[in-house]
């Protein structure tokens, strides 16, 4: 039996966030191809992956967390949600047919229907990046990238 490597998770820090939405910027730039954010939103049609969660005076930035029995897997009707041997859930947008079952049961509420492009979408922790842009744009380190808990 192999044993799964400790996964590198984002984690929010509650009190230090500020809700300024750098993480949001940052994970659309990131995930864009001109890499930059005007283009990215207008020009691409790009929705963060990470988002900013505002309740009243409290505000959180909300992203995958790479559950260890991941409820989006097990709704998945077209196998486009997989779980490495990490630990990492990756979801195929191409294989996506957008019937939004992750949608529904992620407790988190990280993952996302794109209505325009009908798939849904969620972190990669920035995927061939080796560090997350949202936790390197947060001026008050409400984000930090560790390993699971």
């Amino acid at each position: 039996m192999s044993k799964k490597r400790k996964l590198m998770k984002v984690y929010p820090i509650e009190d230090n966030c500020i809700s300024c939405r750098y993480c949001e910027v940052a994970c659309t730039m990131v995930h864009s191809e001109t890499q930059d954010p005007i283009k990215a939103y207008k020009l691409e049609g790009l929705l963060p992956r990470a988002t900013v969660e505002v309740k009243g005076a409290v505000s959180l930035s909300l992203m995958c967390r790479h559950c260890k029995h991941p409820f989006c897997l097990d709704a998945c009707i077209s196998g486009a949600i997989t779980q490495d041997e990490s630990g990492k859930v990756i979801l195929n947008e191409e294989k996506c047919v957008a019937c939004w079952g992750c949608v529904l049961v992620c407790p988190f509420g990280a993952a996302h229907p794109h209505l325009e492009r009908r798939h849904s979408f969620k972190c990669d922790i920035c995927e061939g990046r080796g560090f997350p842009a949202c936790v390197e744009a947060c001026p008050n380190r409400a984000l930090i990238y560790d390993f699971e808990r």
